[in-house]
């Protein structure tokens, strides 16, 4: 088993700070309507970036273990939260747009893979995520 620990301090108001396993100083803040001070993100805007994150790094490296090459790679991630206490994330969708000499089938793999089987951000919510992808520009025909 893997064990990940961090510290995170409450430095005033709703503000937070601390540093990631990895040696990242990192501060939160809430909105200045519920008493912040807008000094960071929001933990729900991590959530949203850290999912994206997980599956562009697992994309990128298995694009790069079937030897495709990527010039470009962007993603667009979307959460819809309930409108009632704890307003979780319900849905996420993930646009994926990737550019270079690919091929659809492997970048379908490689989205569904991460998706499927090695994203452990994802495999952690318990909300629905829906995946998307362009190819140079071309928006793909299935929904992933």
């Amino acid at each position: 088993m893997v064990e990940m620990k961090s510290t995170i301090t409450w430095t005033g108001d709703m503000a937070f700070t601390g540093t990631t396993p990895s040696g990242h100083e990192l501060r939160m803040d809430a909105a200045p309507e519920v008493g912040g001070q807008n000094s960071g993100p929001r933990p729900t805007e991590l959530l949203l970036y850290s999912l994206a994150g997980c599956t562009g790094i697992d994309i990128v490296m298995i694009l790069k273990k079937m030897r495709l090459e990527l010039t470009g790679f962007a993603m667009e991630v979307e959460g819809a939260r309930a409108d009632t206490e704890p307003k979780k994330f319900t849905d996420f969708h993930i646009h994926y747009s990737v550019e270079g000499d690919l091929t659809e089938d492997k970048v379908v793999r490689a989205i569904q893979l991460s998706k499927d089987k090695y994203c452990s951000v994802s495999h952690s919510l318990s909300a629905n995520i829906v995946a998307s992808y362009s190819i140079n520009g071309v928006k793909g025909n299935q929904v992933l």
